[in-house]
């Protein structure tokens, strides 16, 4: 049997594309083997390219497919893959370079190659492609959340970033098929389905008189659907047919994941990002008011040029106020490309440094502080797997509607089960609790007609 290796680098969204991948290769007989310890016919590297290291790791990881088996097939995808092929073409030993676009055509390409060993450069303009590209994933390896790409591509052209060269422009995936595919998930056993995708709140700019909120409408009707969690949303698309969805269907997580990115208006208009801090700061009021104790994460990024001590202390405060559940820091990082790298004012890379900690300290304090809410409360929580990977420990770990990281004694029997837990303590990075029952899938029914009177008080209006 022909064997396949994957190594995936970079965001959520290339690991959703190698399991779509893999399906490809397992319809055409193909096992999957470990990347770093068996010998494979067939390389596959899912790269990534939304920093310069993001390049370089890529190119490593590529060599090191090469030096593992030299007649293999070493094919090439991917972000790093799309913008810059002539790079990759030009290591010896490359295959196939395909980008993030066709690849329902990789295995004709990979056959056509172990015909003939001819290399392969199959990228073209991906700001053409007006289609989104068609791969389901009916299973996950990890049994509890099903991800559902709905979208590709973005629009925003945000001054530091490359994605849009890379994925081009945003376009969405034909609702039935969004529908159909969930369908499958939910009997398969999935019980939450995370919504993805480069710009996911972008879902049906390109489509007409249907948008991201009727697809979760249409979606909470789904029986036996327990959870819809989208994995990330601009504060700018949350309008207020948004917030009715969020507010009136009982299958929405409590947590939203809207990038904020700069806590300053100065730096907001660099960054060319579309809103104010006051308009930021008035859609998460929004938000509160329709979903009491919602937990809303969020992206920052520090010492992006120009940014003073003034603008980040600004921002500091801005973050601080608006109480997160969680924030993601990253520093600053160039990408050659973009307008942002060719601005003046560029920070010290000892300032970003301080800075990253000053916030991430800030965000270990808010996660405890939001975590703390909802001690003594009942939760409805999913274990995903043996708590630290350690099976046979006993414990389990799965998180809340609302994105509570939730450990838990109890059998792995209950690994993907909804489960009912009571929060007996906080932490930073995860709460622990106490199984009070397990929910089958008419109890939650049930349970979903109480509607807030079953809802842990702080998230009671």
């Amino acid at each position: 049997m022909p064997s396949v290796a994957f190594y995936t680098l970079g965001c959520k969204v290339n690991f959703y594309d190698t399991e779509a991948i893999w399906q490809l290769f397992k319809n055409n007989g193909y096992e999957q083997v470990d990347f770093e310890t068996k010998t494979a016919d067939v390389y596959l590297i899912n790269t990534c390219t939304v920093t310069n290291t993001g390049d370089k790791k890529s190119r490593q990881i590529i060599r090191r497919a090469i030096r593992r088996n030299p007649d293999a097939v070493i094919a090439v995808t991917g972000c790093y893959a799309q913008t810059s092929p002539a790079e990759i073409m030009a290591i010896e030993g490359v295959d196939l370079v395909i980008g993030t676009q066709d690849r329902e055509k990789l295995m004709d390409y990979i056959g056509q190659i172990q015909a003939d060993r001819k290399p392969v450069n199959a990228v073209r303009n991906i700001m053409k492609t007006r289609d989104f590209e068609e791969m389901d994933v009916p299973d996950f390896a990890e049994r509890t959340r099903a991800f559902l790409k709905i979208q590709e591509g973005c629009n925003n052209f945000c001054t530091f970033c490359i994605i849009p060269w890379s994925r081009g422009l945003s376009r969405s995936r034909d609702p039935q098929s969004v529908l159909s595919q969930a369908r499958q998930l939910v009997e398969a056993g999935y019980k939450e389905i995370v919504l993805t995708g480069i710009h996911t709140g972008g879902y049906g700019d390109d489509l007409d008189n249907y948008k991201l909120s009727d697809l979760l409408w249409d979606l909470d009707k789904i029986e036996g659907l327990e959870r819809i969690r989208i994995s990330s949303i601009e504060a700018s698309q949350i309008d207020d047919d948004m917030i009715d969805v969020l507010n009136r269907s009982s299958k929405m997580c409590r947590h939203l994941h809207i990038p904020l990115q700069a806590g300053d208006n100065a730096v907001l208009a660099r960054m060319r990002r579309k809103y104010t801090t006051e308009e930021f700061a008035e859609k998460v009021k929004l938000l509160h008011r329709a979903m009491p104790g919602v937990a809303i994460t969020t992206d920052v990024i520090v010492g992006f040029p120009g940014e003073t001590d003034e603008m980040f202390e600004n921002g500091y405060r801005f973050m601080e106020e608006l109480g997160f559940a969680e924030m993601h820091v990253f520093p600053y990082s160039k990408r050659t490309g973009t307008p942002a790298a060719r601005m003046d004012e560029q920070v010290d890379d000892e300032v970003k440094n301080e800075r990253v900690h000053k916030l991430i300290d800030l965000s270990e304090k808010m996660q405890l502080a939001y975590g703390s809410k909802f001690v003594g409360e009942v939760t409805d929580v999913i274990p995903e797997r043996d708590y630290k990977g350690a099976p046979g420990s006993g414990r389990l770990m799965g998180y809340s509607g609302n994105y509570l990281q939730v450990v838990f004694e109890g059998s792995e029997s209950l690994i993907g089960q909804l489960c009912r837990v009571k929060i007996t303590q906080a932490g930073v990075n995860e709460c622990y609790g106490q199984l009070v029952r397990v929910l089958h899938a008419d109890t939650a029914a049930a349970r979903n007609d109480e509607g807030a009177a079953e809802l842990p008080k702080a998230m009671q209006a």
